[in-house]
Parts: C-alpha cells; structure tokens; sequence
C-alpha cells in the first residue's frame, strides 16, 4: 500500500514520519512518497545563520507545555539537543502610552499596572455580571472581548496578544477556532473571572487529593527550540524520512482513480497512490482538487492569509539604551506603530547574535496591514528603525539587516471557520482516502501542526488496517 504526503513542511513531515513509526509497530506493509515544491523541506520553517545571526524565517519554537512535539522529538531522536528560552523570556511588555509596559503576570500586577486605566479596570471586573452569550453564532473575538471584557482590554491587551500569535485582526478572527478554549469556559461556567475561580478553587483541591488539573486557559509552558533554531526539528524529520523525500517537485493536480488516486507533479511526472495526505497552503490545495472537486476549491479559497514581513536587526550591545530583559513587545492597537512588536531574540536563546551583539526581530504587516507586503525592503527598515526609535530609543542604524518576505504567511481562522471546516471535511470524506493536514485547519502554532498531524497519522493506520484485512 503506498501513501503519498504532498507538502514537506513541518505538518507533512510529521505526519509521514508517524505514519512510518506507527506502521512498522503494527506491521504493516506500505510505502511512502512525500512530494515537496521547493529544493528544501520544512515550509516557513527556516533558520538562517548569516554573519553569526540567527534568523528565523517562521516560528522561533514551541511551548513545552504540550507533548505532541517533545514525543515527536524523542521519536526523532532529538531530544537531547532541545533547548529551553532563558528566564528573562517570562518578562512580556506592550508598547502604549508612548512607553513600554509590562505585561502582569498577576491580578496584584494587574491591578498596580497603568497598562489599563482604572476605568477600564472596573470594566474588566465587571465581567462577572455579564450573562452567558446564547446566540451560538460565530462570534469575533474582538466582539467577544468588547461585550465580556471592555474596548480598553481588546485595545491594550488581546488585540496585542491576536497580533502576535495569529498576525490576525481580532475584528475578523473567530473567537470559536482561535480561542476554543476560551469560549467552552464561557459556555460552560457562565463567564471567564468565574471560570478562573472555580478552576482555582478545583486545582487546589486535586493537588491536596495528590492530583493535578489543567489551568483555566491551559497550560502555558516554556518556549522552546534548538542551538542552531528551529529548522533542526524539520532537518531531523527530513534525515529520516530522506529516502522518500522528492525535492523540487510539486504536485500539481490530484485525480480520484476508481481505487486510489493519481497525482501529477508539475515535471510531468503521473504517480499512482492508495491514500494522500494534502499538507499544502490552502490556495495550492485548492489549485490540486478543483479538477474533482469545485466546492472544495471554492471553501479552500475562502481561507485568507495575512503578509508578514520579518526585519532581523543587529546591534552592538552598548548601542542599546535598554537592558533587553524579557521576551520583548507588542504594540497596543492605537498605539501609531507601524509594526505588530519586536522580539528581543538574543535575550531568549543564547547563540542568537554574535558575542557583544543584540538581535532584534521585528513582525510587520499582519491582518490589519495587508499592504505591508508590497513595500521595499527598505521602507520595512525606514518604518521599523522609527519604531525602535519609539519604542526602544534606539537611534543608530542598525550594524546587521536581514529582511524576510511572506506574502501569504499565515492562516487567518475569520469568522466562519468551524463551518467551512465542516464543509470540507465532508467533501473529502467523500473520496475515501483523501485526507487534509495543516495550518490552514485546526491551528497555526507548531504544537497545533504536530497534534493535528498525529491524529491524521492515527486516521491512515486504521485505514490501512482495514484494507489490509479486508
């Protein structure tokens, strides 16, 4: 039986290298075929070392909190190289106010903090007096903010928070497939204060009962990645998975077949296979099915991405007025920034910058600035060097620039996502064999990828199964 996967980014390689791992287990009888587009595997994920920087081309780790990605990594053999972000990194700070806050990382922090103004304090402690939302609506986040929270926390806080994690504008996001877990606390215990209470109140007792629960939100965890970055996670994967990597050849159109499906790549190349695992961008996954399938082109199409540009500066050390201790900040949403915030890079991971060097990486573009992917390299570094100059009081050029481009970089989950999810989920259904991984879907972090891509790997093996004992 051979699988193919189409796409070798971290969802594609972790779904194949499970379905390697979990078929020699159960011995079965395959073979595998992962086709990639370009001359490298591992998507956005890419870590650049230029000049003694470390530039990451997409995300810079995972939270340890979730075990997806540290079994993937033990399973992988990596583990021992796994590296923990320092401490400073706990320090979070938000642009506002014409000066950096910090972010508190408790209800005392909160309340002695001028990051909200005490209006906008009573505001979010009224919150216990909102009723539970019936309309079961797709709600944005940024309504759901507004009617539970108040303007100033979607201004100050989450609109911030949505920026960083998802490039994305709060006024569009579903609150539902961005924050389930925030919505099931609402549903299920009436609102968030509340929920936090109880869930306390719950956690205090199963420790003194010798267990352990979950925190309201989930966990948080510490960030994690590698010496030499991120991309070692997708470099291992790929060693592993070498003999049955095809670089440099994309897939361009999928075909049903009465048993099975064919795929053509565009070297013109015609590959017959059991079973596909399509671990591409929407809008290339709609260009490969809408020759079968023109509503699940048509709802693949309907999944936005938003532009980033990812400026890398590099500083001598005394050059910085600041002490750099922390992860670095977002920018308040009416805060006149150009840019969605900064991370100070070289304070998270050591070996990010040469010795007596900084490495500061700044995101720009984003949901609410589409336009940013138009502009030149050096209107990006005009804008961020007046940024830093805001917001750092940095006012030399910087020694060392390294701008990255994504047009469409990452997956806005916009109101209506849950549904179109649906919707696509039974088009593919009904061509058994087919089945869908990536960003795109149930998650954009790192740790969502490698979750998804398990359960999809889980899906294939009983698959499998069955044919095999038909």
């Amino acid at each position: 039986m051979n699988i193919s996967v189409v796409g070798a980014g971290i969802s594609g390689l972790a779904t194949a290298f499970a379905i390697q791992q979990q078929a020699r287990r159960l011995g079965l009888e395959w073979t595998l075929d992962i086709f990639e587009k370009e001359d490298c595997s591992g998507g956005k994920i890419r870590s650049e070392k230029v000049d003694g920087y470390l530039c990451e081309w997409g995300p810079n780790g995972f939270l340890d909190s979730k075990p997806m990605t540290l079994d993937l990594c033990r399973e992988a053999g990596l583990a021992e190289q796994l590296l923990r972000s320092n401490d400073a990194a706990r320090k979070r700070f938000i642009f506002s106010g014409g000066r950096l806050q910090r972010v508190p990382e408790s209800a005392a922090d909160f309340f002695r903090s001028s990051l909200v103004s005490w209006p906008g304090k009573l505001r979010l402690a009224a919150e216990l007096l909102v009723p539970r939302r019936k309309d079961l609506t797709d709600e944005t986040l940024a309504d759901f903010v507004r009617r539970r929270l108040g303007r100033e926390a979607l201004d100050q806080m989450v609109g911030p928070m949505a920026a960083g994690i998802f490039a994305g504008d709060p006024e569009t996001m579903s609150l539902r497939s961005c924050f389930p877990r925030i919505h099931e606390l609402e549903q299920q215990y009436g609102g968030l204060i509340r929920a936090l209470l109880l869930l306390a109140r719950k956690k205090r007792a199963e420790r003194r009962a010798g267990k352990a629960v979950a925190g309201a939100a989930g966990p948080g965890g510490i960030l994690t990645s590698f010496g030499g970055g991120i991309q070692e996670l997708t470099d291992g994967l790929s060693r592993l998975l070498a003999p049955n990597l095809h670089l440099g050849d994309a897939v361009a159109a999928i075909t049903p077949l009465k048993e099975g499906f064919s795929l053509r790549t565009h070297k013109g190349r015609v590959h017959e296979t059991d079973i596909v695992v399509a671990a591409v961008p929407a809008m290339a996954l709609a260009t490969q099915v809408e020759g079968f399938s023109a509503p699940m082109a048509a709802q693949l199409r309907q999944i936005p991405y938003a532009p980033l540009q990812i400026a890398c500066f590099g500083y001598r050390r005394e050059a910085l007025p600041l002490s750099l201790d922390g992860f670095g900040y977002l920018a308040a949403r009416r805060s006149g920034m150009h840019s969605l915030g900064t991370l100070w890079s070289s304070s998270i991971f050591p070996g990010r910058a040469p010795a007596g060097y900084v490495l500061l990486r700044t995101m720009f573009g984003g949901a609410t600035r589409p336009d940013a992917a138009q502009l030149s390299a050096d209107e990006v570094q005009q804008r961020v060097e007046e940024d830093l100059s805001r917001s750092m009081g940095i006012k030399q050029a910087p020694d060392f620039v390294r701008i990255i481009r994504h047009t469409a970089a990452i997956p806005q989950y916009v109101s209506g996502h849950g549904a179109r999810l649906k919707v696509l989920e039974d088009k593919a259904a009904a061509y058994p064999g087919l089945f869908l991984v990536g960003n795109a879907f149930y998650g954009v972090g790192l740790n969502d990828c490698v979750a998804a891509a398990d359960r999809v790997a889980s899906r294939v093996l009983t698959l499998m199964q069955q044919r095999q004992q038909a």
